[in-house]
């Protein structure tokens, strides 16, 4: 997972790395580790539209989903990191779905994300993390930009350790 302009502020590159310890929690198909980085009344809204509120329900919905499907792994490309006040930030990312076995992501997959972290106890968590298709309809141009930026990123991921 890689991400796009690095800011020189503390708070956007904790909220950056908690956004990529997610997806790479995600991708290991590790559903505590996914879990934990929410606070403990954080909400997922999922691609299919599920609405889970918890930590704990956070994680039990992981692990029911990752014990049932081989799931893809993630190739992203974050949008923005605003700050709305000192204590919590919006991240907007891209992403896109590998298959297990293919190198390329799968259009019918691709996401916009949203990520409201918020500073609890010194540390950032997610409050919200929604993950909604992108499906453009009627508009196959932003279609075909979006693959053609995800195929662009994967093409400069490091080759995965065998």
């Amino acid at each position: 997972m890689t991400v796009d302009n690095p800011s020189s502020s503390d708070s956007d590159r904790a909220v950056r790395e908690l956004y990529t310890r997610l997806i790479e929690a995600w991708d290991k198909r590790n559903a505590r580790d996914f879990a934990l980085l929410f606070a403990s009344d954080g909400s997922l809204v999922g691609f299919d539209g599920s609405q889970v509120n918890g930590q704990v329900e956070v994680g039990a919905h992981l692990a029911e989903i990752f014990s049932h499907h081989q799931t893809p792994a993630y190739i992203s490309i974050v949008r923005e990191v605003r700050s709305i006040a000192s204590d919590v930030t919006l991240l907007r990312a891209n992403t896109g779905l590998i298959p297990s076995g293919k190198d390329d992501c799968d259009p019918a997959l691709n996401a916009v994300q949203s990520m409201v972290a918020v500073l609890q106890g010194g540390a950032w968590k997610v409050a919200l993390f929604q993950n909604t298709p992108a499906a453009f309809h009627d508009r196959p141009d932003l279609t075909k930009k979006l693959n053609e930026e995800l195929r662009a990123r994967l093409k400069e991921r490091p080759p995965a350790k065998k």
